[in-house]
C-alpha cells in the first residue's frame, strides 16, 4: 500500500489528462449531490406520488407540451406550457400555496427551474415527478388522453 502512494504523483504527472478528468468529474458529483441535498423541493417517484393523491389533494400541473399532454397526462393534471408558468400570475396557483404542488413533464429534466419558481413564490410543499410521465407509464399507473 505504501509503495501505491510512493508512486501516485509519478502516476499524476505521467497522465495529467486523466488526472483532471477524474478530478472534474469528481467535483461535477459533488456539486450535483449537494445541490440536490440543498433543494427546498421534493422529488416523488411514482408510487410515492399515487399515495400524496390517496391521502392529500394535490394540484398537479403537467408543464408537457400540448400535443404530448393530450396523448397521455396522469388524471387530474392541468397543462400549462412552461413558457407560459408563472406562479406570481396564475389563477389556480395564487390560490393553492398552501396545497401540495406536483410539477410534471415528459421526462422529468425540465421541471426544476419550475419549482425552484414556485418556492421563491412562496410555496410551501412543493414535489417534482422524478422521470416525468414516462415513469408513471412506465410504473403501468393509468393515465388519461386529450385536453382534460
Amino acid at each position: 500500500m505504501n509503495d501505491v502512494l510512493h508512486k501516485l504523483p509519478e502516476f499524476a504527472s505521467n497522465h495529467l489528462a486523466l488526472v483532471a478528468l477524474f478530478v472534474a468529474i469528481l467535483i461535477a458529483l459533488i456539486v450535483g449531490e449537494a445541490s440536490r441535498l440543498f433543494r427546498k423541493w421534493k422529488s416523488l417517484t411514482p408510487a410515492a406520488l399515487t399515495q400524496l393523491i390517496n391521502r392529500d389533494t394535490p394540484l398537479i400541473i403537467d408543464l408537457s407540451a400540448s400535443a404530448d399532454f393530450e396523448k397521455a397526462h396522469i388524471p387530474g393534471a392541468k397543462n400549462v406550457a412552461m413558457s407560459q408558468f408563472d406562479p406570481e400570475t396564475q389563477k389556480d396557483l395564487s390560490k393553492a400555496k398552501e396545497l401540495p404542488v406536483v410539477l410534471i413533464d415528459k421526462d422529468g429534466r425540465s421541471v426544476g427551474k419550475a419549482a425552484n419558481r414556485l418556492i421563491k413564490a412562496g410555496f410551501t410543499r412543493v414535489f417534482v415527478l422524478e422521470g416525468g410521465t414516462y415513469a408513471w407509464q412506465n410504473a403501468q399507473l393509468p393515465v388519461a388522453k386529450g385536453k382534460k
